[in-house]
């Protein structure tokens, strides 16, 4: 019994983290609101022009942000796909440095990351047919 309350005691450091980080939010919304209400900017008129964006002194035209096209973000997405893949790789190569002696699990190693690259070059084929990384079209 006594190592288990151990283990517990362990956990309260984390908790008053979770706690202090929990209170720091809420008392940050609380003091804007405050800060908010005392301010002298809820007494002045609203006027349409103060309401306006400020865009170098002249007057808004049209949309705030052009819309994106789909491709854009699937090229986006794809290229974090093959980044995340090289981010893998590295530590890959550190432990089959390190495990390249013993042929048992140099070669379970070997295996599993070229499982992984063959599932990511599938995708990249996928993506290939689908014309996935031309930007028109």
């Amino acid at each position: 019994m006594d190592g288990d309350s151990s283990q517990l005691l362990q956990y309260v450091p984390v908790l008053l983290l979770g706690l202090v980080a929990v209170l720091f939010g809420f008392g940050g919304s609380i003091a804007s609101v405050l800060i908010g209400k005392f301010s002298n900017r809820h007494r002045l008129t609203p006027n349409r022009m103060k309401d306006s964006p400020y865009e170098c002194g002249m007057l808004a035209q049209g949309e705030g942000a052009p819309r994106m096209s789909v491709k854009f973000y699937l090229v986006a997405m794809l290229f974090i796909l093959f980044d995340i893949e090289v981010v893998f790789l590295f530590p890959w190569a550190v432990v089959f440095k390190e495990q390249v002696a013993d042929p048992a699990t140099s070669g379970l190693i070997l295996g599993s990351m070229l499982t992984f690259i063959g599932i990511l070059f599938i995708g990249y084929l996928y993506a290939l047919k689908k014309k996935a990384f031309e930007w028109k079209g």
